[in-house]
């Protein structure tokens, strides 16, 4: 039986190591069933569905993840990560810059914000087209 994660940056931590895992299924387990995610340059949605649907075709051509943890902090739900987001794909790695603010309550991340440049972004994506 695993323990139940209930520190904010523990659950956080662990989230994070799905997605560098490219366990989507367990990343989204710890999310509130009516999480809000917000990709500040592209939306908002809520629970795990919208967060499936606005990621899934992001993540399809990648192969493998780095996500180098630059800095963070937590104070009291809140957790602040800079991460340096590494992508293996077709023509190799690409990295991209982000911020991510989360909530956790009771053990869930209740509310999920991305900042990062679009134009970068889809530079990586530009790419893989090539």
């Amino acid at each position: 039986m695993t323990k139940q994660l209930t520190e904010p940056m523990e659950v956080v931590d662990a989230f994070i190591d799905a997605f560098i895992a490219m366990d989507f299924d367990t990343a989204m387990s710890f999310l509130f069933e009516n999480v809000e995610y917000t990709n500040i340059p592209i939306g908002t949605v809520y629970g795990a569905s919208g967060v499936r649907e606005m990621l899934d075709p992001f993540f399809a051509p990648i192969h493998e993840n780095e996500f180098l943890i630059l800095r963070r902090a937590a104070s009291g739900p809140t957790v602040f990560f800079e991460r340096l987001d590494r992508h293996r794909l077709d023509f190799g790695w690409r990295e991209l810059a982000v911020n991510s603010v989360f909530e956790v309550h009771d053990g869930k991340i209740t509310v999920w914000r991305d900042y990062f440049d679009l134009a970068t972004a889809a530079k990586i994506h530009d790419a893989s087209a090539s």
